[in-house]
């Protein structure tokens, strides 16, 4: 039990500390590049507007129903904001 309470412990001041830096340096979250942005018809990133290369390997396996469902929904968000 004792070694539960230390690790849960740790745990949570790293993520407050992260937490703190996060607040602290002003920044916002955001998702990383590639992954669905990659298999949109689009030229750009929606997060960084870095051009997207039209030859990842990503477009192939991430072509899937669910994956165009979900870059649809990630589209319509963004254009809301």
């Amino acid at each position: 039990m004792a070694t539960f309470a230390l690790t849960f412990g740790i745990l949570m001041v790293i993520m407050l500390g992260m937490a703190l830096g996060v607040i602290l340096m002003g920044r916002s979250i955001k998702g990383s590049c590639g992954g669905l942005n990659a298999i949109g018809d689009s030229d750009q990133c929606l997060v960084c507007s870095k051009e997207i290369d039209p030859n990842s390997p990503l477009r192939e396996r991430l072509e899937c129903p669910r994956a165009k469902k979900m870059l649809e929904r990630a589209q319509m968000d963004s254009k809301a904001v």
